[in-house]
């Protein structure tokens, strides 16, 4: 299909690899059934050899979402036995699965980085392909920057790779380096000098290092490549990725130009931005094209004298499009019935349990707020739907401050054992004497990172939407690269964990997004206990304890 380009998505790798935005395998599960309902070709669902986590999670996807009627599921593997063997296991489950292997072929990765010949990595290629080959039939292979790479080099790779066997050849532009006019000629040149080039997919991957990486990606498609591969949101390592988002409407709106198509059903693109945004908490600036907040608002008197006259005037593209509609008003006396309606209108689908939850905090807020819109709406459901299983609750946060008052603070936390424990603090301000209150009751050890407030809506009676990071205090040294620095040791990271809340106290809403981000902390350190101890056996060692912290009664030695 010559006017086909496959929608390759990478949320769930590269994606998942911007700073904080590490999510836990129920959580990538939800994103990857919601990727499915989007229509993508292809999820890249992980790197199964980074952690045993990666690939449970790559593999329950597999299992749950790589059905015969749904997308390609995809492992990153390094050009290794070890990695491509991971992959293959973590993949299998699928009805459709892929193994996308890479090495560089820059001369200074290979110089710095593999410190190979060029002669090695041919010999690698060579192999390491054959070997994929030889355990699935759908095989990606990428040249790590490619785009620094000698051309001539380049292009021998790649026909070492088809011959091979790959049947995707992905050109990474890994450090955003290229402009369109270079990253365009580098895959038409591939197209004309490759052997055997007419018999596989070429794909694009472009990271934005110069806000360049969907202008890439484009001026890739235009020249011949057929795949493009992206990310939700445009997230990704440093600055990010292409933005899948902006491709598909690019090549929606401007279909005349182009002359190509996609499968992606569009209506579904704001409501897995919104997702990804709440579950990695890394939020949409509001600018930002087709998803922002103001991508469809019009202030200016002539734009919107423009509007009311035909929303051509200013709009090259429809709201309903992309599955944002214009906003709409519920109040303190609207029912459930109508509460779960508007719900499934934004394209949310709630158990009993879960709606009965959002309707009381629903509830609650039309009674502290004169209006309550959809932007609220989606804020507190997303903030439900995405917080960790409680290990910690909340009951009650009481401040005291002022200019001439010490900051003090006094926390009700309902611990794992029940049993409810206050204490006090005093800080700089009434959030750091919350924080430092809390960290008396639970004693976790944490370094905050980043605190982020900002309101939902407009006027004084908005709520408060607090995001957090916190990172656990001691990282070991570790760094990885890969398709675009994939990460291939994770857990040698400082690990970062995101807590949001959102109230119309925004004190509260601060102490709600610090008990989010330690519950996921605890939770952590308890898994990965579970997996040192699944190491041992009752014959050489003792079962290992966890106490209320989820710290180990083996202690620092265990």
């Amino acid at each position: 299909m010559e006017d086909y380009v496959k929608i390759f998505d990478t949320t769930l790798r590269d994606g998942e690899q911007s700073p904080g935005a590490t999510m836990t395998t129920p959580e990538k599960l939800e994103v990857a059934r919601q990727l499915a309902r989007l229509g993508v070709d292809i999820i890249e669902a992980g790197f199964p050899a980074a952690s045993l986590g990666d690939w449970e999670a790559v593999h329950l996807i597999a299992r749950e979402v790589g059905t015969p009627d749904g997308p390609v599921i995809c492992g990153l593997a390094r050009a290794n036995r070890n990695d491509i063997e991971r992959c293959w296991t973590a993949i299998k489950p699928a009805a459709k699965p892929r193994i996308h292997t890479f090495i560089a072929t820059s001369d200074i990765h290979l110089q710095y980085k593999l410190r190979m010949s060029r002669e090695q990595v041919k010999q690698i290629v060579r192999e390491m392909v054959g070997y994929a080959r030889s355990l699935c039939a759908d095989v990606e292979f990428s040249p790590e920057d490619a785009g620094r790479s000698d051309p001539q080099f380049l292009y021998e790779v790649l026909a070492i790779a088809i011959e091979a066997g790959a049947t995707t050849l992905n050109i990474p532009d890994t450090v955003g380096y290229l402009t369109p006019d270079e990253y365009g000629a580098l895959i038409r040149g591939i197209r004309e000098a490759v052997p055997g080039v007419e018999r596989v997919t070429i794909s694009t991957h472009c990271h934005d290092d110069l806000g360049l990486a969907v202008a890439n990606s484009l001026a890739g498609v235009r020249n011949g490549a057929r795949q493009v591969e992206c990310t939700i949101n445009g997230i990704g390592e440093r600055a990010g990725n292409a933005a899948l988002e902006e491709i598909v409407m690019a090549l929606h709106t401007r279909q005349q130009f182009y002359h190509l198509r996609t499968g992606i059903d569009t209506t579904q693109i704001a409501r897995t931005s919104r997702m990804v945004s709440a579950i990695t908490g890394l939020p949409v600036q509001p600018n930002k094209a087709i998803v922002g907040a103001n991508a469809f608002s019009h202030e200016s008197g002539i734009h919107q004298d423009g509007m009311l006259k035909h929303h051509l005037t200013y709009e090259i593209m429809r709201p309903e499009t992309i599955g944002k509609d214009s906003v709409l008003v519920l109040g303190k006396h609207s029912g459930r019935h109508a509460f779960r309606k508007h719900l499934e209108h934004l394209g949310y689908q709630l158990s009993d349990s879960e709606l009965e939850t959002a309707f009381q905090r629903f509830k609650d807020l039309a009674d502290k707020k004169k209006v309550v819109d959809d932007r609220d709406i989606v804020a507190l459901i997303d903030d439900q739907l995405h917080q960790p299983a409680p290990i910690w609750e909340l009951e009650q946060v009481q401040v005291s401050c002022g200019n001439v008052a010490i900051p003090t603070a006094t926390v009700r936390l309902r611990g794992p054992d029940g049993e409810v424990r206050t204490d006090s603090a005093q800080g700089t301000g009434p959030v750091d004497a919350v924080y430092k209150a809390i960290n008396r009751v639970i004693g976790q050890p944490n370094v905050l990172t980043e605190f982020s407030i900002k309101a939902i809506t407009e006027g004084i009676d908005a709520v408060g939407d607090v995001t957090i990071r916190i990172q656990e205090p001691e990282p070991a040294n570790g760094n990885g690269h890969g398709n675009g620095g994939a990460r291939e040791q994770p857990e040698a990271r400082a690990r970062t964990y995101t807590g949001h809340g959102v109230h119309t106290d925004i004190i509260v809403a601060a102490a709600m997004a610090y008990m989010g981000a330690l519950n996921k902390l605890i939770a952590a350190r308890q898994e990965r206990l579970r997996r040192q101890a699944a190491h041992y056996t009752e014959a050489n060692a003792p079962a290992v304890a966890l106490d209320l912290f989820g710290n180990s009664a083996w202690g620092r030695d265990g």
